[in-house]
């Protein structure tokens, strides 16, 4: 398999209840790594994208592009 170049995408680094972070990516459906420190959970995602991108290809899949999410807060009160 040839490199087809550099390719950057959008990650969402979640902290994870029993501790550490969750990792998703929202252009790649599936696409989830973990860590026990931000450190730990950047790597792992770099892992798993790597493998997510080689997969596609070895498949004969295209890349899709990145998708970036808008975030905004929405503040709501409610009655008690």
């Amino acid at each position: 398999m040839e490199s087809n170049g550099t390719y950057t995408f959008t990650m969402l680094f979640e902290p994870a209840e029993e501790g550490g972070y969750v990792v998703t990516c929202p252009a790649l459906p599936g696409l989830v790594a973990e860590g026990d420190t931000m450190e730990e959970a950047r790597r792992m995602a770099e892992d798993a994208l790597r493998g997510y991108l080689e997969s596609l290809l070895e498949d004969g899949l295209s890349i899709p592009p990145d998708k970036t999410p808008t975030t905004e807060p929405v503040e709501i009160a409610l009655a008690s």
